[in-house]
């Protein structure tokens, strides 16, 4: 089945959301990326029929569309996989039996979405003796098995550790693809919708910030609240930057793995305070009035006061706006 256009114009519910225009493009993965408490879960009720907006107004393929309509076409991944009583199996035949699928068809489409997610010799395994990662592959096959022309994915990897979520998120990124299903991914880290979205949209305060392809919208955030919510450590004006050796008359932003720190007797920064990651330490430094934050390979950390010189990858700072 192929994917739908979802559009949501002007729509308000409450305080909590007010959307002015969001297109989410056929058989693509649109990511819609902002901190806890954005208005993300709204968005992602109204989407999938879960709730009627207070004001404006949903379309699907240019038509407007009330909830029950939505519910037809869209199935729901959320955080935490709800998955009921019996096996693997049985929940991932769930959708198709209440569809009215037989038993034998249903057993064998929800078996070849449990092979293709890779937790196929898990079928019989009570459902919720599965891990945190086999449970969520589980409840992507129920989503999955019902050719959803919507399938809208809410937090989906955020109870996952780290390998478990890496691995998930390269299987699926091919899965979407070859499905061609449109994609609504509600997520908090940018890395995430980098990984899986051609499109991104950052959500701040239940309002759009921007939208439009996922690298265009990286290479040039639209503000400083917008490049945070992007993942970038470090948004300063130009006289900032020109500090850390980003000259010019815009502001811009950059990675903390960009900004690299050692021990310098003879250099013009110094040491704020150190916090230890795998592989050295994120170094807040401060050059006169300007801070930033950087990555030093010293294990454990630089001790506050330490003078430090620094190096910036100007190559990797993008334009603010």
């Amino acid at each position: 089945m192929s994917g739908l256009r979802l559009e949501l114009d002007g729509v308000r519910v409450g305080t909590i959301l007010d959307v002015a225009g969001l297109d989410v493009a056929p058989g693509v993965t649109t990511a819609v990326l902002g901190a806890n408490g954005a208005g993300k879960s709204t968005l992602v009720r109204v989407a999938a029929g879960l709730r009627e907006p207070d004001a404006g107004a949903v379309r699907i393929d240019g038509r407007p569309a009330a909830a029950a309509e939505r519910r037809a076409v869209a199935a729901a991944v959320l955080q935490r996989p709800l998955l009921g009583r019996g096996t693997a199996r049985r929940n991932a035949e769930l959708g198709l039996r209440f569809a009215g699928v037989d038993r034998t068809e249903a057993r064998h489409r929800a078996g070849a979405w449990l092979e293709r997610l890779g937790v196929g010799h898990l079928a019989e395994r009570p459902a919720r003796q599965l891990s945190g990662g086999e449970a969520q592959r589980v409840s992507l096959a129920r989503a999955l098995v019902l050719e959803p022309r919507l399938l809208v994915l809410d937090e989906p990897f955020a109870p996952l550790d780290v390998a478990a979520r890496g691995a998930l998120i390269e299987e699926l990124r091919g899965l979407l693809g070859a499905t061609g299903t449109t994609t609504l991914l509600v997520t908090h880290d940018p890395g995430e919708a980098a990984a899986l979205a051609a499109h991104v949209a950052v959500l701040d305060a239940g309002a759009m910030r921007q939208h439009g392809r996922t690298a265009a919208v990286f290479a040039a955030p639209a503000d400083a609240a917008t490049a945070r919510l992007l993942g970038y450590d470090n948004v300063l004006e130009p006289a900032a930057a020109a500090r850390f050796g980003a000259g010019g008359a815009h502001a811009v932003a950059f990675r903390a793995a960009d900004l690299a720190v050692w021990p310098d007797a003879a250099g013009t920064a110094r040491v704020a305070h150190s916090v230890p990651v795998p592989g050295g330490a994120r170094v807040h430094v401060e050059a006169g009035a300007a801070a930033a934050v950087g990555f030093s390979d010293a294990l454990g950390g630089l001790p506050p006061g330490l003078r430090v010189s620094v190096r910036l990858a100007r190559e990797r700072c993008v334009r603010i706006g």
